[in-house]
């Protein structure tokens, strides 16, 4: 089975090629350039690298939200696409579960944190669990699902549980000092190969959940913005006045 991964939700783009349990390529990059710049010529050079024929993905697995909401549009229009054109089915990866996997098998509770402007991050609260059939693996369990909420919520939602944190995310640099303020719990914050965005944790978790039947026709997939933009957010103020 080869799930192509895209990510294109924060800071990061990222574009991944996993092959049942082998990650051929992966293609990540943060600098100084906008995801529509960056996403096809990576997916173009990684189809290059390994000699990949399109015709030989089983499904394009995409961060499906929440995020920034252009690049949570411009990684849509580039999976729709190729899903049209290849005509493959996309699995829809929640942002925020995406973050978390990249922790596998951590001990601690996993709260992944994306700033989401105006003191708000898009977060979630993650552990994994050892898989029950005896094998060294593990399940990641959605403690709280991914939502929208300042971080101060969050923050005391994790003082409810005597455990550690581990946060990641681009929100982390955003509300460190806020963290040692508020937080009761002891936490630390992943290392930098770990901190953002990865295309290879979106195709490990597009990869399980196409077994398990969760994958969609491109012409239905639409990112999960999880609240409004900032345009629709001033076109609702101004119709309350």
């Amino acid at each position: 089975m080869k799930i192509l991964a895209l990510d294109s939700s924060g800071l990061v783009a990222s574009v991944a090629l996993a092959e049942d349990d082998n990650l051929i390529a992966e293609y990540t990059v943060q600098y100084r350039k906008t995801h529509s710049q960056t996403l096809l010529p990576m997916l173009q050079e990684i189809c290059r690298m390994v000699a990949l024929d399109l015709d030989t993905v089983d499904a394009i697995a995409v961060a499906a939200g929440p995020g920034s909401f252009t690049g949570l549009r411009i990684g849509s229009a580039t999976a729709k696409g190729l899903a049209f054109a290849m005509k493959k089915p996309i699995v829809p990866v929640p942002t925020v579960d995406g973050l978390a996997y990249q922790m596998y098998g951590a001990r601690d509770l996993v709260c992944p944190i994306m700033d989401a402007r105006r003191n708000q991050v898009y977060t979630g609260i993650y552990e994994f669990i050892p898989d029950q059939d005896g094998r060294f693996s593990y399940d990641m369990r959605v403690i709280k699902k991914q939502c929208a909420v300042p971080f101060d919520e969050i923050a005391e939602s994790l003082n409810e549980y005597d455990r550690n944190v581990v946060f990641l995310g681009d929100g982390v640099p955003v509300f460190q000092e806020r963290m040692a303020q508020v937080l009761r719990v002891p936490y630390a914050t992943a290392p930098l190969h770990r901190a953002r965005q990865s295309a290879a944790a979106i195709a490990a978790l597009g990869s399980l959940y196409y077994r398990q039947g969760k994958a969609v026709d491109g012409a239905v997939f639409t990112p999960e913005y999880l609240r409004l933009s900032q345009a629709e957010r001033e076109r609702a103020e101004k119709e309350r006045v």
